[in-house]
């Protein structure tokens, strides 16, 4: 058997099928099944089941999977420790983004291009995901390294973070919303939310999170008409009067419906920006790894760089 063999048929069971794994592999997909079933034959035994619309294991390919991903992690682990003595890193990382991650604070494409031309041989896949979601895979070895919003003020046993924005949270409304009385108020008690239509990000993300967490202390759960994943999009909503947007203090502030452009139609003027108090919630973003460090040499290049290009505010570790 041959080791591409090995990485075809990892592959197929990662992509639950043929199809979409003959795409990442960049071949053709007859010429994909040839060789699964050429490693069938020297095997001796059925590994995919394909009586179905989607590909499964047989009984002998769930024994065989762990081994064959252990004979290509240690393949790769010797492509690895020779490119070490020439400084060259090759692989492929893992890198997850909470949706709206960046912000104004950090410029995440320039530092991935930049990291690229240094390491060109090195391929960093990038994904966007909720928060709580991006936890699970880093736990389960999917992802290297993730930028997100922790949804918790422990980090879950195995992971580190390294938190780079720390902000208030705040509710973002049009101009003559109620909130806003009287004129010149800077902030609003979380009790005053209690019967209010909110706009706010999805479940699985570090601010909605902070916010239902905060309204079960208090004794209500938020009543959240919209959700988006974009803070432009929630600022948007809030220009027209839906609701008052849940963000990170500073996202919003000034906008309406023409991102920063003058009032939306109809809404009178820019949105207003108060912070939430009593208590004061806070919204974070934190670079985060697995508390054992990243698997490979190129990932761990990687999470050294963002590490000493993104701002430090906290380095805490959950539990090994």
């Amino acid at each position: 058997m041959e080791l591409r063999q090995l990485r075809y048929f990892v592959t197929v069971v990662e992509e639950g099928g043929f199809t979409r794994a003959a795409a990442r592999l960049h071949l053709a997909q007859p010429g994909l099944s040839a060789q699964i079933r050429q490693l069938e034959k020297e095997l001796g035994q059925p590994l995919l089941d394909r009586s179905h619309r989607s590909v499964t294991l047989t009984e002998t390919g769930r024994a065989v999977l762990p081994y064959a991903r252990a004979a290509l992690a240690a393949a790769d682990a010797v492509r690895q420790t020779a490119d070490a003595f020439t400084g060259l890193l090759r692989g492929r990382v893992s890198l997850g983004l909470v949706s709206g991650a960046t912000g104004h604070a950090f410029d995440i494409a320039s530092l991935l291009a930049d990291f690229h031309d240094a390491h060109p041989a090195l391929e960093v896949a990038l994904t966007e995901d909720t928060s709580e979601r991006m936890q699970a895979a880093l736990l389960a070895g999917e992802l290297d390294i993730a930028l997100l919003g922790p949804t918790d003020e422990v980090p879950p046993p195995g992971l580190s973070l390294h938190t780079v924005i720390d902000v208030p949270l705040a509710v973002v409304a049009a101009p003559g919303d109620p909130l806003l009385a009287p004129a010149g108020r800077t902030s609003v008690p979380l009790a005053e939310l209690r019967d209010r239509a909110l706009i706010c990000l999805p479940r699985g993300t570090g601010v909605r999170a902070a916010l239902e967490r905060a309204c079960a202390e208090a004794g209500f759960r938020p009543r959240v008409a919209f959700e988006a994943a974009a803070p432009r999009v929630l600022a948007q909503l809030a220009a027209r009067g839906l609701g008052v947007a849940v963000l990170p203090a500073g996202e919003g502030e000034g906008k309406g419906e023409g991102e920063g452009d003058g009032p939306a139609p109809g809404d009178g003027g820019p949105l207003r920006t108060l912070t939430i108090t009593q208590p004061a919630i806070r919204a974070r973003i934190a670079l985060a790894w697995r508390a054992t460090g990243p698997a490979s040499p190129a990932a761990r290049a990687l999470l050294d760089r963002l590490r000493e290009a993104l701002p430090t505010i906290s380095v805490i570790h959950g539990a090994p």
